[in-house]
């Protein structure tokens, strides 16, 4: 059968042959993106630009404020509620933070007539400079009467506390006149432990507990390298004990002197008790090795009453010498007859003059006992020393006095300074030495040192330092 084709809805242009068909665009559809670049002024790109317009106003709207943020966080409490956080201690120290405060009740608190007591109290009290005991426990809330028999106990165990001293208490039960000590235990000394404590009867007891001490002296050692302060310092010397180490050497041998290659030792006492705790005490030893001169042992040993530094290597023989020149200048006058140069007669000179700046250092002739530091007359400021067996010099016209009177002093040891006091025509050093009361010429003078120490006392010298040496 013979079907005849479907007729077309819309005549089309037949494509012709070699060309392309061209196709009309469909209507777009409606949207809300326009791309406002194609169509310009059209009635679709107008609404478009309407559609962007209103976006922007909308934002606009619901956007932000410019302003700047707050710097810190906004407290909206009420000023109750910041009194009871701060009674809380819910805030930083920084902002003021309180405790301790009395809170407002809950619904759930009750009230009560009274609050109760607390039957005991435990303090912790600290002892400050120019307290007693007595005092502060009664200012802790102690009775009188316990108060002073507590610092009675102290005194009678020999436990009076320094100030410093950390004390733990505790008071009983309160009572019109305050509370009753129940427990005072603290530490009197380094090797004493005190403990006050209410006996059976009610009264107070004293309970003292001895401390194990171990008093083995510390060592140190070393090599002086570089400088011999600073290595001290290294093996564990304080700056105290190297100084007291380096003054105790220094009046034998001179200091700056000692080479790289010399050992030192120091032996110091020291409190250890079992728990770890250490104090170290005085310098008791110095001793320093050196490779081409004489080593020392110098040990501090009482000598008639007085502590000192004896050399343990040191001989007891008698050793003769003479005296040490007082001053480095030259003699401007000797000892002898002369014309005054102020009276212009002519009178004996009884010393011998050094022509010196003033501020010259002087130094003592030899070992000695000051007798005389002041004012004497025409001789201006003056020191005398006495240096046993009848011999004497005397040291004139100073500007200065170091020594002092009655004291002790070392050959070579510094007591004055050098000037024009008195009866003088500049400055100088007018420098004399008597003997059994009689004037003699210093240069001629020669002086006998007998050795501070008898064998015996050196005997127990050099057992001391081998005992500090541990050998």
């Amino acid at each position: 059968m013979f079907h005849s084709p479907r007729p077309l809805a819309a005549a089309q242009p037949l494509p012709v042959f070699g060309r392309a068909a061209v196709l009309e665009q469909p209507a777009p559809r409606f949207a809300v993106v326009i791309d406002l670049s194609v169509d310009v002024f059209s009635r679709r790109w107008w609404r478009g630009l309407a559609t962007l317009g209103g976006l922007c106003a909308a934002v606009s709207l619901l956007a932000p404020s410019w302003e700047p943020l707050p710097a810190g966080p906004v407290d909206a409490r009420s000023p109750d509620e910041a009194v009871q956080r701060q009674a809380l201690g819910i805030a930083p120290l920084a902002a003021g933070s309180d405790t301790g405060l009395r809170m407002s009740e809950g619904p759930r608190a009750q009230l009560v007539d009274s609050a109760p007591e607390r039957q005991l109290r435990q303090l912790t009290l600290v002892l400050s400079a120019g307290d007693d005991l007595a005092s502060l426990l009664r200012r802790s809330g102690a009775t009188a009467a316990e108060a002073a028999r507590a610092a009675l106990l102290a005194r009678g165990a020999g436990a009076i506390p320094a100030a410093g001293t950390s004390l733990e208490v505790t008071l009983g039960a309160a009572q019109p006149s305050g509370r009753p000590i129940e427990r005072l235990h603290y530490r009197a000394r380094f090797d004493l432990l005190l403990t006050l404590e209410r006996g059976d009867d009610g009264m107070l007891t004293a309970r003292p507990t001895a401390v194990a001490i171990d008093r083995t002296p510390l060592r140190l050692r070393g090599q002086a390298g570089g400088g011999l302060y600073w290595a001290l310092r290294a093996a564990g010397a304080s700056p105290e004990v190297a100084s007291d180490y380096l003054q105790a050497i220094g009046s034998t041998v001179d200091v700056g002197s000692i080479g790289p290659d010399a050992r030192f030792e120091l032996v110091l006492a020291q409190h250890r008790t079992a728990s770890g705790e250490a104090r170290t005490g005085p310098l008791l030893y110095a001793g320093l090795d050196r490779a081409a001169e004489s080593d020392l042992e110098l040990v501090r040993f009482p000598v008639r009453g007085r502590l000192r530094w004896v050399d343990a290597r040191a001989t007891t023989e008698p050793v003769s010498t003479g005296l040490l020149r007082p001053v480095d200048a030259p003699v401007t006058s000797g000892f002898g007859m002369r014309v005054h140069p102020i009276l212009r007669f002519a009178r004996m000179h009884r010393g011998m003059d050094f022509g010196a700046p003033t501020g010259t250092p002087i130094m003592a002739a030899a070992d000695g006992q000051v007798v005389r530091a002041g004012w004497a007359g025409g001789y201006g400021r003056q020191v005398r020393i006495a240096h046993g067996d009848g011999l004497l010099t005397s040291y004139s016209h100073m500007s200065r006095i170091v020594a002092p009177d009655g004291g002790f002093v070392r050959r070579g040891e510094l007591i004055g300074y050098v000037g024009s006091s008195g009866l003088s025509t500049g400055p100088h050093l007018h420098y004399e030495v008597w003997r059994n009361g009689e004037a003699v010429d210093p240069s001629g003078v020669t002086l006998v040192r007998r050795p501070a120490l008898d064998e015996g006392l050196m005997a127990a010298v050099r057992a001391r330092a081998r005992m500090l040496r541990g050998h």
